[in-house]
Order: C-alpha cells, then sequence, then structure tokens
C-alpha cells in the first residue's frame, strides 16, 4: 500500500475537490506516488474478515472463455489460439490476445481524463505513458516511469476480498417488485440508475462495507450465452449500444461513499453506451479520478444462481491480474467462495 487511509478519515464524495470541471477527484487520497487506487482499501483487516464469507466451500469460476466472444467488441482483435506437438506425447501452446476482448479488468492506464486535460490517474500526463513494444529484458534495470500505473501493481498485490453480487435481473423480474419485467434490453443504450443499485441492494437484505467488490449483474452474458452465433457475431459490426450504469453524479456518488475497492458487470462498458451528448463518460471518474478497477463481461450465471440458491450474496472474491509491466489491462482470473 503506497498510503494508509483507514475508513474513518476517507472523505465523501462530496469532500473531494474537482479537477476542473469533472467532480470527484481522488488524487491523492494515498498519497501522491500511488499507483494502486482503490485497491488501496483491500488491506489485511479487510481481507482476513472477507475471508469469514467462505461457508461452504464452493468455488465458482468468473471469468468467460478466453475464446469468446470470438468476434470481439470496440474493434478489438479476436484471440489466435495455436496448439503444436513438440514430441509424441508433448505439447506446447500459444496465446495472442487483446487483454480487453473478453473478461477483464480495465486498469489505470486503460482510461484518463479528456476535455483537453489528457491525464490519467494521478494528474499522470497522457504523454508520459510509454507505448510501443514495451520489451523490458533485464528484472534488475526496470524504468519505473516506463511502467508507471501498470496492471503489475494490481498483480502483486491481488483484488481480494469480500464479493457482493446486485443481480439486477432477478431484481426486476422476480418477487414482488412492480417492474416485473427487464425495463432494458442489455444489447440496446439504456440506463441503471443508482437508486435501482440501493433498492436491489436492499431487497437481497446486503449492507456494503468498505473494501466491497461490488459485481453487477445486467444480463448482457446471459443474452449472449443463449443467442444464435449469427446474433452474437452481428454485435461486432454495428455501432455498440449497450445497457449499464447510468453517468450521473448520483451513480459517481455511490460508487464512492460506499468505499467499493473494484466494480464490475457482466456488460462489455460497465456503463450506459454510448454515453449521451455532453455528458463525461464514467470511466473518466471511476479509472481516471477515483483509481476503481472496472471489470468487464465477467461471467456472473452461475454466481447468481448459487447466491439465489443460498439466499446469500456476499462470498470471498479473488482475483490476479496477468503481471505484465506496464500492462493496460487483464483478464481477471477472478473466482468466488461461498
Amino acid at each position: 500500500m503506497s498510503g494508509s487511509t483507514d475508513e474513518k478519515s476517507l472523505p465523501t464524495f462530496d469532500e473531494l475537490p474537482n479537477f476542473h470541471e469533472y467532480t470527484g477527484c481522488a488524487w491523492g487520497v494515498w498519497g501522491e506516488d500511488d499507483e494502486l487506487g482503490t485497491v488501496n482499501l483491500l488491506t489485511e483487516k479487510v481481507v482476513a474478515e472477507a475471508a469469514k464469507e467462505i461457508k461452504l466451500g464452493k468455488m465458482i469460476g468468473l471469468n468467460m472463455p478466453i475464446n469468446f466472444p470470438s468476434k470481439p467488441l470496440y474493434k478489438r482483435q479476436p484471440p489466435i489460439h495455436n496448439v503444436w506437438m513438440k514430441n509424441t506425447a508433448i505439447n506446447d501452446d500459444s496465446l495472442t490476445i487483446n487483454t480487453q476482448s473478453s473478461s477483464q479488468w480495465d486498469g489505470l492506464r486503460h482510461y484518463g481524463v479528456f476535455g483537453g486535460h489528457n491525464v490519467f490517474y494521478s494528474n499522470t500526463p497522457s504523454a508520459s505513458i510509454a507505448r510501443g513494444d514495451l520489451a523490458i529484458t533485464d528484472p534488475s534495470k526496470i524504468d519505473k516511469a516506463k511502467i508507471k500505473l501498470g496492471i503489475h501493481n494490481w498483480a502483486k498485490h491481488g483484488i481480494c476480498g469480500r464479493g457482493v453480487l446486485l443481480d439486477l435481473l432477478s431484481f426486476y423480474t422476480s418477487g414482488s417488485n412492480i417492474i416485473n419485467e427487464l425495463p432494458y434490453d442489455p444489447w440496446q443504450t439504456g440506463a441503471i440508475p443508482a437508486s435501482d443499485l440501493d433498492a436491489c441492494a436492499k431487497k437481497q437484505g446486503v449492507t456494503f462495507k468498505t473494501g466491497d467488490i461490488l459485481l453487477i449483474r445486467m444480463g448482457f452474458t446471459k443474452k449472449y450465452l443463449e443467442a444464435e452465433q449469427t446474433a452474437r457475431d452481428s454485435l461486432s459490426g454495428r455501432p455498440e449500444t449497450f445497457t449499464g450504469l447510468e453517468q450521473s453524479e448520483e451513480t459517481k456518488r455511490f460508487l464512492w461513499n460506499n468505499h467499493f475497492a473494484a466494480v464490475a458487470s457482466d456488460c462489455p462498458c460497465l456503463e450506459r453506451f454510448p454515453t449521451p451528448v455532453g455528458i463525461p463518460q464514467l470511466h473518466q471518474t471511476v479509472l481516471g479520478l477515483f483509481g476503481m478497477p472496472i471489470g468487464e463481461l465477467f461471467d456472473l450465471e452461475a454466481l447468481a444462481q448459487a447466491c439465489a440458491e443460498t439466499g446469500r450474496y456476499t462470498f470471498f472474491f479473488t482475483s490476479w491480474p496477468l503481471n505484465v509491466l506496464g500492462g493496460v489491462a487483464s483478464p481477471p482470473n477472478a473466482a468466488a467462495y461461498l
């Protein structure tokens, strides 16, 4: 941890300073040289307490196969997997991927603050981010400036603690909830307000704790897995339109004031896409100003079923991103333990 900030001393969203026209700038909360962001909240005490969530010993992987989507969104290159025989009973394989083509963590190098400011978390100038071939061959001579804000920081620390699932699909479609039907198509632009996140948590009997890792089931993955292949493939050939979190001050306040260590969902963008004209993308605040990991395309189907069966929506969560020096993003290697 690059700085120490206990729960009582954490500022509220409204106490955070602005960065020009952007509200909620958390730079400096964990020190000027911080490269972990809200992962700092995952202290030894928080993780030890979270481990008590393991009651049944049930383990659930939360990753889509790296092979899917076979035609990735946002014009990202598809994965290439080659297997070859080295001997009659020896195989090797190689994998070439865009780290954001399937289940992923967006790292602090992925998204900064636009509007002519062009900086990343902790006021890191975009021009200072090393790009191109980042070949690093000597582990004793690593230029820290070259790899600043890289995904390796989270890989070394781990994103492990108490996970909380907000199952919006069940919230909207089951029980005594007055909607009783999904009020959006996950493959079309739609906004989920923070008030629904609060209401879903209340319905599930969830009380948030500092350092929770928030997982939100919105329905993209479920629809993707149930669709015909032609429909799946069509997603990469049309303008991206997806349901996600509403870009509002209330959403930012919800994410910060509950002091989540990370937030992830089963949709490709976490937030509504595209963003309405004149409204800043939520990524700019969550990654660029909060320093909070954003997870996308998580597979939450088996977890949702297990939570419904047990009536418990909290669990121990682990994720170890790839240890790539200066990496922008990574498959999450995530799992829940109930």
